[in-house]
């Protein structure tokens, strides 16, 4: 049988070049968190289907791509439905294994721990530039911190990372859950209803108010709530930062839960007066995020000069409870890892302080006590830290120099059996 030679439909094979900045990436990232105290955890790729259809991952629920029964286990012959089949899925995120590693393992962290987590999760989605199946996610995580030290470590550790890997100019948009709900609520939309408005209000910056406007009226919400609702967001254009967030306190103060709009106030100036990377905080209030299990602060790095986010986070204080059986504060945030590492590629990021690399190229014909002689260069050489390539030479050995120097190789140097070729 012949080798299908195309990976899996959305999945793709990692060539050097990049291989070699995703390891930089990974080392930065690595680096930046440890500074802030995070520490590093790794769950198993493969969940419980339970844990994954918990109602907790909003639309990846869809997405799952689930591992058939094992063993005595399946037993083709009495299924009547998926469920009788299947007992597993690879994880969407890394979200719902944190909160079960959590549950499982709690009397012996500290408390708050602080955790990285770094590894691939698969979506059956539909594949597009710079969106595989398959993708590396890279989360920090703060649980069993109530207050907002959570929110203003996280940003700050994540910008920091941002900042080292030359970002700048980018935005850290922010809003609070329950500011949505409070908004909602002054309008005169109902408890149950909120969800799907927040998805409409999601595609605000692609189908602007007026669209916002007549999806809402077309799922049959009343024309006066529709213009009390977005009477708000209008408003809110004149005002930003802190300005518009003591709007919405003072206009829908009776629906706000108490403490929210400080709250949100001090994460902003906190980050502002502490920030060592070069971006904005903005207080966006159209921001929803749509992970249905978060509680409080949401937040999303926006990269406009690169036309869109890449990361986000917030607070879920209730999720932890539902397989802790109590809840505990947590609160994440997330680096769109790919989006980076497409965006770096395609600025042509060349890796910094890498060792300089030599290529030795033996003649076919060298052996012996002289191939024992060059293996011993280059095994000196490696031991001061230079790296080095120890190969034959091809026939065509410009095409061979060309090739290697696209790897990063700078230098050669030719051995020949005969020393005067």
């Amino acid at each position: 049988m012949a080798l299908i030679k195309k990976p899996v439909t959305g999945m793709k094979d990692v060539l050097p070049a990049e291989m070699q900045l995703r390891d930089y990436v990974i080392g930065v990232i690595k680096e930046t968190y440890a500074n802030y105290g995070f520490t590093s955890i790794d769950t198993p790729c493969v969940e419980s289907l339970a844990n994954l259809n918990s109602k907790q991952g909003g639309d990846n629920e869809k997405l799952i791509f689930k591992i058939m029964k094992r063993g005595e286990k399946l037993r083709l012959s009495e299924a009547k439905e998926e469920n009788d089949l299947t007992d597993s899925g690879l994880r969407y995120d890394l979200t719902v294994p944190l909160v079960r590693f959590y549950a499982n393992h709690a009397a012996e962290l500290p408390s708050p721990f602080k955790a990285l987590q770094m590894g691939y999760v698969w979506r059956a989605d539909r594949p597009q530039k710079g969106r595989y199946r398959q993708f590396m996610q890279c989360d920090i995580d703060i649980l069993g911190e109530a207050s907002n030290l959570a929110e203003i470590e996280l940003i700050l550790a994540t910008t920091t990372t941002l900042g080292k890997l030359g970002f700048k100019g980018f935005q850290i948009r922010i809003n609070d859950r329950r500011i949505l709900k409070a908004m909602a609520a002054y309008s005169g939309i109902s408890e149950e209803n909120y969800d799907s408005v927040f998805v409409t209000l999601d595609k605000m910056d692609k189908i602007g108010p007026q669209g916002v406007s007549a999806e809402l009226l077309e799922s049959g919400y009343a024309a006066e709530i529709v213009d009390k609702y977005l009477g708000l967001f209008g408003e809110l254009e004149e005002r930003k930062g802190i300005e518009a967030i003591r709007f919405i306190a003072d206009t829908v103060g009776e629906y706000l839960e108490e403490g929210a709009a400080d709250n949100l106030n001090e994460i902003i100036s906190s980050v502002d007066a502490n920030k060592a990377a070069e971006f904005e905080m903005v207080f966006d209030p159209t921001l929803v995020r749509g992970m249905s299990y978060y509680t409080g602060t949401i937040f999303e790095i926006a990269m406009p000069q690169y036309g869109g986010s890449c990361g986000g986070g917030g607070r879920y204080d209730k999720m932890v409870g539902k397989f802790l059986g109590q809840d505990t504060p947590a609160c994440g945030f997330s680096i769109g890892f790919e989006r980076i590492i497409m965006i770096m590629m395609d600025e042509g990021f060349k890796v910094p302080g890498a060792p300089k690399k030599t290529a030795y190229l033996i003649e076919k014909g060298v052996g012996g006590q002289m191939l024992s002689d060059i293996l011993g260069e280059a095994q000196k050489a490696r031991m001061e830290g230079e790296q080095i390539l120890v190969v034959r030479m091809n026939k065509n050995k410009k095409f061979q120099k060309q090739q290697l120097t696209e790897q990063g190789y700078t230098e050669f140097r030719d051995f020949y059996k005969n020393p005067l070729n």
